[in-house]
């Protein structure tokens, strides 16, 4: 079955190699089943033993593996059998398909202040004017680390940006200020940046600057997403700027919405209680 996906659909993924051997990992662990004796109870155990470390794939996951890992194990698992059977190749029920994922907690996102923007570029300029420009970008489009980095002189006309091979596999086009533009086409060059991941990491450790772990570069195209909000932007926008698939990854940035703030005010139980002596009433006090 696994060679199957891989050869009619797993090649032309863009990580489908990797998703090929990790399934092949995952396979051996189950005991290389036949794909019509998989069931979610068997799956169930085998996430069990992953969780507790009786079943790893290196060394360092030798004291088990997180929940969001076997979560995604899952879903390359059952993607298998769901897209075997779009291609005809799967006439049997998929046996994960009902099988509900574990709850992972969302994450603390971070965001830059207008303050800390200034600070941060300021510190990137004494450290390197391209550095300061690559941050500029991200800051300017919500752009990810790596798509500023890689960006080339095709990609930008004038006053937009044109992303490509992305993420999501499907190109941005992002209006820019002339300033920005300007400053970018001053630049030698077809590709104009070398990766500057390590500056990045040096000036950030010297600022007053203080993120949750992994978020280095990520940061900023959550603040990008962020002040977008706030300053009213609107949500299927920016799920299109930032080239999200599926909306509830960009729904991650709502709640940061002026309307959305100001709802809660309006709208909470005790802003809407009847007035007066109903008030009184509603909460067991005898008016005076």
């Amino acid at each position: 079955m696994v060679e199957l996906w891989f050869k009619l659909h797993g090649k032309s993924l863009t990580a489908g190699q990797h998703v090929y051997d990790k399934l092949l990992l995952m396979v051996d662990a189950l005991g290389n089943p036949l794909a019509t004796d998989l069931t979610s109870k068997m799956f169930a155990h085998y996430r069990d033993k992953r969780l507790t470390g009786e079943i790893y794939f290196s060394e360092k996951w030798k004291k088990g593996a997180s929940p969001v890992t076997i979560n995604l194990e899952q879903s390359y698992l059952s993607s298998v059998f769901s897209e075997l059977s779009r291609l005809g190749e799967w006439s049997y029920p998929n046996p994960l398909e009902n099988m509900r994922k574990f709850t992972i907690a969302e994450k603390e996102m971070a965001w830059l202040t207008h303050e800390q923007i200034v600070e941060l570029l300021a510190d990137c300029k004494r450290q390197d004017p391209i550095l300061a420009l690559v941050v500029k970008i991200c800051l300017s489009t919500g752009a990810r680390w790596r798509e500023a980095v890689n960006l080339t002189r095709s990609q930008v006309t004038k006053y937009r940006i044109t992303f490509v091979r992305t993420k999501g596999k499907k190109n941005r086009s992002i209006p820019i200020s002339k300033e920005l533009y300007e400053e970018i086409m001053a630049l030698d060059g077809f590709n104009f940046f070398t990766d500057c991941y390590f500056q990045f990491l040096s000036v950030m450790e010297k600022t007053s600057i203080v993120l949750p772990r992994g978020q280095l570069t990520h940061v900023l195209r959550h603040t990008f997403a962020a002040h977008f909000m706030m300053s009213g932007g609107n949500i299927l926008a920016l799920q299109k700027i930032l080239g999200h698939h599926d909306i509830k990854m960009t729904m991650r940035y709502a709640h940061l919405a002026p309307d959305h703030l100001e709802t809660a005010l309006r709208f909470n139980p005790l802003a809407t209680l009847p007035s007066g002596d109903k008030v009184a009433a509603a909460v067991g006090i005898t008016p005076s």
